[in-house]
This record gives structure tokens, C-alpha cells and sequence, in this order.
């Protein structure tokens, strides 16, 4: 007999059998609106505004309003109490208080400089740019087919302690201006004709990570992610070659996957290693089931066949193409870069695919003259163009992880690289800072070795070396196919703080010769240098001024200093067990303005000034790693009212022998001691200056230097004739002030001022003075020993940009250069 009491079992159990039916339709049908995964660059149309705005934190959530918002009060539902959400715990958005920007953008360079010694950690350090608060905001629309997807927001660097709001949602807070902050977005956000969304992001850079300029704002990229909620996780893959020969290369894949939905799912990886070319090499493919709001390892092993190597000579590139499918149908694709070759450091040197290989490096920060650190693609790209050009072989990331496209222009164009942690901590964020950059990074062919620290105070401490014996270990755990150094300029051998690396590095071990004592000292320790030289000096300066803030290229600032440019170079070659060194620095940088304060605002230690014009250190490094013949010398000619003086010419070159002659008259020929200066003392007489150099008895490269007359002209030389019509490319043009006989005035300092039509916008200018404290964000600039610089960005429209350089007594000039979809 059937009871009322059973009848309503058998219904309850029904009507649970068919909402669970109708859940997995609907988490069918989420899927089948899914799409393959997207990464939208999210750069353009922000608005900022600078300085602090009052946000109270809200108790309960989505309680912000306001300018977190779209100018709503807080949503409500109408039967909750209405006592905690009756005022917006954030301003009302006034669009008249902001401006438009576009990403990156850093709001420090557009700033006033102020001498200031409190600004930054120490005096001087960060150039005398105050930093501040601001905030970011930005509308924009999800559409309703996205539903169902996972969404999220990934900002590549902002400086620093970014806090970030989602309709009226706190989201989270990232502290380190270096490392990348990611944000799931999916539940927050509103779809179709649910509304308008609004991002709200607070940057506060009061306070500061470094002892050199570091900007602030959004400075780099921002990504807005859409997957499949079974999706390859962030940072999902690594990429190893564990066995390489002649033959063959074989291939260790490493995939992680992640399933958001709330059933298990069954999907096929399929991994395809593809080479530059696109042609499929080898093929991957596993089957498995993934359980509910978990993830899972999965490891394949593929092969290449004669792989093409990888090296700065050669960057030869491969691709693994990955593929999520489930029931036949794609539902995520991931591509991951990687590159084959060997690296291996022993008490012999570095050695690279099994060939002894100096490392040619230099250190650099990230900014660059009139846009702070806030860098274009195009402007990275051209700053590493540069240091290939002097012969150049590697890149030292001074002192933090730096942006992604970087690196990825570092495998593409050959340059290896030291990857450097920020700071030496084992605290949770700490940690969390380190393995992001180890995650994020460790595919990139370019980096052959992992730095934990720079110049730590603790350095050689029992504290110290506690802290860098855990990261050492998490690095190991993460990536143990690279070595993990620390830069230390102390305490090496103290507190066995150097035993739990792999590689000892040295800044300035060449005092006393450190590195060579402690080669003899230590026979188990391999060594290697991380910092050099520090030659300090102006372009085209030839002695020391201290009202202006200038270094001579001509000596040292004083005695025991360091060795001259490219003197570095002649320890690698005598000890090639010291693997090679990053000379400091490549460019100059804002800040840190060694030896000087005021007015300096800038470096003096690049053998570049910020703008990327070579100093005549420059040719040193030329001539010690290149086999192309130089001869340069120094200083210029234009010496009035020195008629009769002695004057010393000096000359960097890699020849046998070098001859000068002054007005067509030989001053002797020299032969050249590498990596060494040579000098010549002679009466100044205004004239020709001119050095030959002799290869086996050849004549084979000169150099000539010349009294010029009065400035005449401006002459502008970009860098390209055309560029993409996306809104971000730049043209990085050159300005010089020419003689009426087409030579550059080595002391020209006329004021340059721009003009601009067409689809572009200056976005920035320079000249190289450490001293000048003309506004970066401007159409004028003056000349600073006969160069100055102009950024010139184009639109999104196709046409062609006109710009116009005038001077008021100079004859002026005016370039075209073309967009193209």
C-alpha cells in the first residue's frame, strides 16, 4: 500500500533527479557558448586622476558605490536592512576631475623635479620626482554570450601597492610594483543587458622598493583573459629539453589544468611542437578525467628532430601549440615559446650548447628617456637593438623581474639573460614575488640563470643565509634546470652564505683581484661577474663641473674608482673561469646620481646617455666585443680659446696600430694594447683630427674629428619611415644640430621646438643632460651637445604624420612617416 508519507518521498526524489538533470544541461549549455581561450590587450581608455580620494572600506559586499561603480548607489536587495548601504563609501565619479590615458603610463615623468632630499629611500636616489596616489578607472562592457566563461584581469606591473575595485567589489591589493597581480573577475562582473562594468584602481607610491627611479601608475601592460572554466591554468606550462644531441632533442612537457566547473569533466590534451615556421614536428596526446574545482599535471614527452640550437648568434625558436578538447570540440588553446640549448657553468667558465661562451652583458633599469617606465613595446625593442649593435650578448634585469615582452624580445633577438628577484626574503610575499617570477618566466630560452638578491645589507650573515638557502630551494623546486646566483658586492665568504649557491657572482670582484683569490681559495666555487666598471661620465663632456653636474669621459672621478670602459673586459680574457660580466650600466637612468645631488637628476654610469646616444665609452666595449674594426677619438675639436695648449687625444680601438694626425700632419703611430687607451699629447690648432687604424699592416677604419663652424641647421633621422596604425608603435627619432657643412656641434645647445600633424602624438622628449630639468612631456627641447631626442606614437588611423623641427636662428627640417593597418 502506497502512503501519503511514501507518494511524497517518491516526488522529493524525482524532482532532486530532475534538477540535477537541468544543472548539467546548464552546465552544458554554458559550455557550448564557451569559446576557444582570448587575451584582449586592455591598454587604451582609462581615465586618471592624480592625487588621493577618500574611499571608507565597506563591512558588507558591494557596498563601495560610488566611483566604483557606474554612480549608482549601492545594490540593495530591497528586503535587506538599508542601515549599512545608505551612503556610498566612495566619492561620486566626476569625469571633468579626470583625464584620459592610455597604458602603459607612468605619471611620475610628468611630474615637476624638486629638490628634495626626502623623496625616495635616500637622498637623490629617485631623481627628485615626487610619487604620490592616484587612481585609474575604466567602463566597458562584457557581453551576454560570455557568460559562463572564466574571466580575468592581468596587470603586468603597476608601481605601487595597487588596490583594485569591480562594480563596487573590493577585488584585492598587490604590493610589489615588479611582479604581475592577477584578479578572477567571472562572478563580479555584469553580462550583457545586466550594465555597464567599472574598474576602479588606487596606486599608492608613497612609498618605494628600490634606490633608483621607479615612476608610478599603470606602467605596464593590462590583459583581460576569457576561457573555458577547464581551461590550462596560469603560467600552465614548462617547457624542458632534457636531452639534446645532434640528432635529436627530446622534448618534456608539462601541462596544468584546471577545471572550474562543478562536475568532473573528461578531456583530450593534445601538445604540438611546432618550429618558426609553423610545421608541426611532433604530436602529443592524453586522455583523462579532471575532478570538480581542481587541477592536474599532466607530463608528455615529444621529440625534435636535428633541432636548430638556440644562442644570441642564432635565436633559433620553437613553439609547443596546446589544445584542451572536450567531445571533439577545442575549448582552450595555450602557446608556449621555448627554445634548445645547454647551459653549464663549471670552474672552467660558461658554457653555452658546450662551448665555452663569455658573456658580454651590461645591467640596465627599465626606463628611457621622456616616458619614465612606461615603455612601448617599440622602445624595449630599440633599447635592446642598441646593445646587440656594441656586441652585446646578454641582459642583466637590475634588480627585479622585468616586463614580459622584454624577455620574449630577448629570445627572438638573441640576448641571454639574468633574471633578478627584487628582494632577499623568505616571508610569504616574499616568497609569492619569487616563484611568480619563476612560473612566469622559466620557458624563456634567453635566461640562463636565476639572481636572488643584489647587494644585500645581510649579505653574509647567519640571518642572510638562512633566508637564501630557502629560496635557493624553492627556485630548485620550480626550475632545476638553471642555476641561482646572488650578486654580492660583500660578505661572500662569510657565514657559508655563498655554499648554498650555484654560482658565486662578484660586483667589482676586480678589486684586489677577489675573484681570483678566492678561484685559488675555494677550488670547489664557480664564479662569475654580475657587476663592473661603474665608469661615471657625460656625453661629450670633458671635465668635471660641479655647478652643472658633469662627469669628463676622459679619466676616472678619482683614483681607485674602478678600471676605464672596456679595461673590464681584459680580466674575462686573462681568468676565462670568471664566465664573463654585465658592465653598469648599458644606458644612463633617472636617479641615482653618482657623484653628484642637485641638479643632477639622472645617472652618469651608462656608456649610453638616457636617450641611447653613445658616450665614448661606448666604443670600448665596441672595440673589446666586436670583431668589426674601431678606432674612435676623443675629445671633439671645438676648443676655442685653447690655441696653443697642451691636450691629450685619446682613442679606443681593437687594431694593431693606430696613427694620428692633426691638420694632415702625423702625431705618431702607436701600437695598441688590448682593452687599453691610448693617448696622444699635442698642441691644440683648430683644424681636422684624425686617427687610422692598421690591421697587419692594412689600413683598414678611421676616425675624424673636426673643428666645426656656427650651428646652422636641424636635421631629423627616425629610426623608421613607417609605422603600424595600432596606437602604440613609435618612432624613435634622432635631432642634430649640424654646421652649414652638414657636421653635428659637439657643444650645440639651441632649443628645438616640434610640431605634429597627421595620425601620431609626441609623447615624449630627451638630450641626454643629467642635468636638465625641462619637462619630459613637452614640444620643445634643447639640444645637449649638438643631439636631442622626440617619441613620436601613432594612431589608429592610417595617413601620414608630418613632424616639424624649428630653431629660432637654425634652418629647420620636417620628416613623413607613413601608418599602415
Amino acid at each position: 500500500m502506497i502512503t501519503f508519507k511514501r507518494l511524497k518521498s517518491f516526488w522529493c526524489l524525482l524532482f532532486f533527479l530532475l534538477f540535477i538533470l537541468v544543472d548539467a544541461k546548464a552546465e552544458g549549455l554554458q559550455q557550448t557558448v564557451s569559446s576557444k581561450r582570448t587575451r584582449d590587450n586592455f591598454d587604451s581608455s582609462w581615465l586618471f586622476h592624480k592625487g588621493d580620494i577618500a574611499i571608507k572600506r565597506a563591512v558588507k559586499a558591494g557596498g563601495y558605490g560610488g566611483l566604483t561603480d557606474v554612480n549608482v548607489k549601492v545594490e540593495t536587495n530591497k528586503v535587506a536592512v538599508i542601515a549599512y548601504t545608505d551612503v556610498d563609501k566612495a566619492a561620486t565619479f566626476k569625469p571633468e576631475d579626470w583625464k584620459e590615458v592610455n597604458l602603459p603610463h607612468d605619471w611620475c615623468v610628468e611630474g615637476t623635479f624638486v629638490n628634495d632630499n626626502s623623496i625616495g629611500s635616500s637622498p637623490a636616489v629617485s631623481g627628485y620626482l615626487p610619487g604620490g596616489i592616484g587612481f585609474y578607472r575604466k567602463e566597458f562592457e562584457i557581453p551576454e554570450t560570455d557568460k559562463g566563461k572564466k574571466i580575468s584581469i592581468e596587470f603586468d606591473g603597476i608601481f605601487r601597492n595597487s588596490t583594485v575595485w569591480v562594480n563596487g567589489q573590493l577585488i584585492g591589493n598587490h604590493q610589489s610594483g615588479y611582479t604581475p597581480s592577477n584578479y578572477n573577475l567571472t562572478d563580479v562582473l555584469r553580462y550583457g543587458n545586466e550594465g555597464k562594468n567599472v574598474i576602479l584602481v588606487k596606486v599608492d607610491a608613497t612609498e618605494y622598493e628600490g634606490w633608483w627611479y621607479e615612476g608610478a601608475g599603470i606602467y605596464r601592460h593590462v590583459w583581460l583573459t576569457k576561457t573555458d572554466r577547464l581551461h590550462v591554468a596560469r603560467f600552465g606550462t614548462y617547457v624542458t629539453t632534457p636531452s639534446i644531441s645532434t640528432d635529436k632533442a627530446s622534448v618534456s612537457i608539462k601541462t596544468t589544468l584546471k577545471n572550474e566547473y562543478k562536475v568532473a569533466k573528461n578531456f583530450t590534451l593534445v601538445s604540438k611542437i611546432v618550429d618558426n615556421k609553423g610545421v608541426v614536428l611532433d604530436t602529443k596526446t592524453t586522455s583523462r578525467a579532471i575532478e570538480p574545482f581542481s587541477s592536474t599535471e599532466i607530463a608528455q614527452k615529444g621529440a625534435i628532430q636535428k633541432p636548430l640550437l638556440w644562442s644570441p648568434e642564432k635565436p633559433n625558436l620553437y613553439k609547443v601549440l596546446t589544445e584542451v578538447t572536450e567531445n571533439g570540440n577545442i575549448i582552450d588553446t595555450y602557446e608556449t615559446t621555448f627554445g634548445v640549448r645547454t647551459i653549464e657553468f663549471n670552474r672552467n667558465g660558461f658554457f653555452l650548447n658546450g662551448k665555452l661562451y663569455p658573456v658580454k652583458g651590461t645591467c640596465n633599469h627599465q626606463d628611457f628617456a621622456g616616458i619614465g617606465v612606461a615603455l612601448p613595446n617599440k622602445v624595449n625593442w630599440y633599447k635592446l637593438k642598441l646593445l646587440k649593435e656594441v656586441g652585446s650578448n646578454a641582459y642583466r634585469c637590475s634588480h627585479h623581474p622585468p616586463t614580459p615582452e622584454l624577455l620574449d624580445m630577448c629570445d627572438s633577438l638573441g640576448l641571454l639573460v639574468l633574471d633578478e628577484n627584487r628582494m632577499l626574503s623568505s616571508t610569504e610575499d616574499g616568497l609569492k614575488d619569487l616563484t611568480t617570477m619563476l612560473y612566469r618566466d622559466r620557458n624563456h630560452p634567453s635566461i640562463f640563470m636565476w639572481s636572488m638578491e643584489n647587494e644585500e645589507w645581510i649579505q653574509g650573515t647567519v640571518t642572510g643565509t638562512r633566508i637564501l638557502e630557502t629560496m635557493v630551494e624553492t627556485t630548485h623546486k620550480i626550475d632545476p634546470t638553471r642555476p641561482v646566483t646572488a650578486a654580492m658586492n660583500h660578505g661572500r665568504n662569510d657565514n657559508g652564505y655563498s655554499d648554498v649557491l650555484d654560482v658565486v657572482c662578484y660586483n667589482y670582484g676586480d678589486k684586489k683581484l677577489a675573484y681570483v683569490k678566492d678561484h685559488e681559495k675555494y677550488p670547489k666555487r664557480i664564479e662569475f661577474c654580475t657587476e663592473t666598471t661603474s665608469f661615471i661620465s657625460t656625453r661629450g663632456e670633458y671635465k668635471n663641473d660641479w655647478g652643472k653636474g658633469y662627469v669628463s669621459n676622459l679619466g676616472l672621478w678619482q683614483s681607485g674608482w674602478g678600471p676605464l670602459p672596456g679595461e673590464d673586459w681584459a680580466d674575462i680574457v686573462k681568468y676565462p673561469f670568471l664566465g664573463g660580466l654585465f658592465v653598469w650600466t648599458g644606458f644612463d637612468y633617472r636617479g641615482e646620481p653618482t657623484p653628484y645631488q642637485w641638479p643632477c637628476v639622472t645617472s652618469h654610469f651608462g656608456f649610453m646617455d638616457i636617450c641611447g646616444f653613445p658616450k665614448d665609452g661606448y666604443y670600448a666595449y665596441k672595440a673589446a666585443w666586436t670583431n668589426e674594426p674601431v678606432v674612435h677619438i676623443f675629445p671633439h675639436w671645438n676648443l676655442p680659446g685653447k690655441e696653443g695648449d697642451s691636450i691629450k687625444v685619446h682613442c679606443y680601438t681593437n687594431c694593431d696600430e693606430v696613427e694620428l694626425f692633426l691638420n694632415g700632419k702625423s702625431i705618431g703611430r702607436q701600437k695598441a694594447i688590448p682593452y687599453t687607451k691610448l693617448i696622444w699629447p699635442l698642441i691644440y690648432q683648430p683644424g681636422k683630427l684624425e686617427v687610422r687604424g692598421y690591421k697587419v699592416g692594412k689600413l683598414v677604419t678611421k676616425d675624424i674629428v673636426e673643428t666645426t663652424s656656427a650651428s646652422s641647421e636641424v636635421v631629423l633621422n627616425s629610426d623608421v619611415n613607417t609605422l603600424k596604425a595600432d596606437g602604440c608603435d613609435v618612432a624613435i627619432i634622432k635631432i642634430a644640430i649640424k654646421d652649414a657643412k652638414g657636421r653635428v656641434v659637439p657643444t650645440a645647445n639651441n632649443l628645438v621646438k616640434f610640431s605634429i600633424e597627421g595620425p601620431g602624438r609626441i609623447i615624449g622628449t630627451g638630450n641626454g643632460n643629467p642635468s636638465s630639468h625641462e619637462p619630459d612631456k613637452a614640444t620643445q627641447r634643447m639640444a645637449f651637445n649638438g643631439y636631442c631626442l622626440v617619441l613620436v606614437q601613432s594612431k589608429k588611423q592610417v595617413g601620414v604624420i608630418k613632424l616639424k623641427a624649428s630653431s629660432d636662428i637654425l634652418k629647420g627640417d620636417e620628416i613623413l612617416i607613413k601608418t599602415k593597418k
